[in-house]
Formats: structure tokens, C-alpha cells, sequence
């Protein structure tokens, strides 16, 4: 039964898992782990961070340190030169990470974009386990707007890298708040957590969480208006996905994907603006959590195995 390990690099916490595959083609999580990335420390720092846990994960699962195979989550994309670009933790960006970690450890590793690594996880493991001889599109709703594409049980990255970034097409053209990205009107800008949360402190002048944003949406005005313009910009945003990919299954994550309304109320938004006269496309909860990410960085080590 092969073993692979999977480590998800995030901002403020790393995580790592050893899944095994079994013979009749499912997986078992053997262990799982979670550190601190300390990303203030720099980029050194991160680089022995990863290095030393991955060395812990080994050895308290008892394997030979350089035998299995690895796969690695992490935000961002890169250059054609190979740097990491569009990375929240920044000290990454414009380093060859990549290439630097694998000569670190002393064997090959499989990278991936954090969001790509979602939607393979909830394709072979989670939500979209029915779909998985489809296309699967995964949606990360949280701090930012991200996804993945799954064909066939295997991700999509698309010729420049780029494949699932929906979080930064224009979902209002010219208007709303200035993007990271250096544009006006990105589907990031209106749909993520801290965007809910911005609209409803400029109207309201106070500040709350997206829970209770939407906790208090019947009876606060700006909640609720704060709340309709998300559903707005993910049923907008969402239908041109359809249009362009119409996918077997979508499969939301991150959380924004904790409201219920997305999946009526959002659901019927997208419907409105789908070019179809129905929406046949199954919007799903996504079953892994915040896991999904590292096990789908495992699951990109089990294809080098």
C-alpha cells in the first residue's frame, strides 16, 4: 500500500498529512499535523520550517526520511522564470521557492497552487466524489476568491497557470473598490469575507464578522444589503463560469461557503444569469474543511509515486 505526504504552506499555519492508498483505489489519512508558518521570520525561515516538519512527519510515521514521495500546497502562481508571484505570504514573491525546497530536501516534489489542491481533494475524496470521471470546478470563498479545475480526477492548471482564477474577473465593470490586482471590479473585491465585512462597515460605520453580518441580516439594513450584493457578484460571477466551463459539479470552500444562503438564495442568482433557460449544475458543500488542502497536495504526490 503506498504511502505519499502532503504539506499545505499556508500564511499562518502549515499543515501535514501521510495518506496511504489502498489496493481497492480509496485512501486512509495516517497522520495528520499542523505548525505555525511563522512567515514574519522570512524566507529562509520558511524553508526550514517545511523542511524540519516534513522530517518530524516522517519520523512519527515511522518512514525512511527521503523514500516517500511529497506534494506541496501553497498560494500563489509562478513566473515564466519560475518565482513565485501573487503569493499572500509575500516573502515568496519574486523567489524561486520551488525549486529551493526540493534541493533543500534532496528529492523531487510535486507543487500546486493551494486552490488547485482543494478541488482535487473534494473531487477524490469529498463533495464531488460522483463526479470525479467529469469536470469539477472547486471555489475558495475566504480572505480571497480562488478555484481549482478537475478533469478527469486530475487537475487543470492551464497553459499559463492560471486555470480556475475567477476571483479576479470583472463581475461589476469600472465599479467597486480597487483590486490587489491593479483593476476595478474583480469578483475578489465584492465576494470574499473581508470585502462583506468592508461593505457593511461603510454603511453601517460599525465593524463585525461575516457570521454575524449575516446573522443579523433581517433585522439591520446594511447587513442585509451587504449580503444581497455578495449573493449578486457570486450568482454573476458563478453563472459566467458555467457558461464558459459548465462543469459536472462546483464545490465550495473557504468561509464564505459556511452561509446557507449561497446555496438557495446563491443558487438562484446564478440561475438568473446562466445562459440556459435551467441550472442542471449541482452547487455542493464542500465535506473536507479547512483539510482539503493537504490532502490534496497528498493526493499530487500519489501520481509520482
Amino acid at each position: 500500500m503506498a504511502l505519499s505526504i502532503g504539506i499545505d504552506l499556508g500564511g499562518t499555519k502549515t499543515e501535514g498529512a501521510v495518506l496511504r492508498r489502498r489496493d481497492d483505489g480509496g485512501f486512509d489519512v495516517v497522520l495528520r499535523r499542523r505548525i505555525p508558518t511563522e512567515s514574519h521570520r522570512g524566507y529562509e525561515a520558511i524553508l526550514e520550517t517545511v523542511a524540519g516538519f516534513l522530517g518530524e512527519i516522517e519520523a512519527e510515521a515511522g518512514l525512511q526520511p527521503g523514500t516517500t514521495s511529497v506534494g506541496v500546497g501553497m498560494p500563489g502562481g509562478l513566473t515564466r522564470e519560475g518565482l513565485v508571484k501573487n503569493s499572500n505570504t509575500v516573502c515568496l514573491n519574486g523567489r524561486p521557492f520551488r525549486q529551493d525546497l526540493a534541493r533543500r530536501l534532496d528529492r523531487p516534489v510535486v507543487f500546486e497552487n493551494d486552490a488547485n489542491c482543494f478541488a482535487l481533494a473534494e473531487t477524490l475524496l469529498g463533495a464531488a466524489r460522483p463526479y470525479r470521471d467529469g469536470v469539477v470546478f472547486g471555489v475558495i470563498l475566504g480572505t480571497g476568491v480562488g478555484g481549482g479545475i478537475v478533469v478527469g480526477g486530475k487537475v487543470w492548471p492551464g497553459l499559463q497557470g492560471i486555470a480556475g482564477e475567477w476571483g479576479h474577473h470583472a463581475v461589476f465593470h469600472g465599479s467597486g473598490p480597487d483590486c490587489y490586482c491593479g483593476r476595478r471590479g474583480c469578483l475578489e473585491t465584492f465576494a470574499s469575507g473581508p470585502a462583506v465585512e468592508a461593505d457593511y462597515r461603510a454603511r453601517s460605520g460599525q465593524s463585525r464578522s461575516l457570521a454575524a453580518i449575516a446573522n443579523r441580516r433581517h433585522s439591520d439594513e446594511a447587513a442585509a444589503q451587504a449580503i444581497d450584493n455578495l449573493l449578486e457578484a457570486f450568482g454573476r460571477g458563478l453563472a459566467n463560469v458555467i457558461d464558459i466551463l459548465d462543469p459536472t459539479a462546483i464545490v465550495l470552500g473557504g468561509g464564505v461557503s459556511n452561509l446557507d444562503c449561497l446555496y438557495d438564495e446563491g443558487r438562484n442568482k446564478v440561475a438568473h444569469y446562466v445562459f440556459n433557460d435551467e441550472l442542471a449544475t449541482p452547487i455542493l458543500r464542500n465535506e473536507l474543511g479547512d483539510s482539503a488542502g493537504v490532502l490534496g497536495a497528498a493526493l499530487l504526490a500519489v501520481d509520482a509515486l
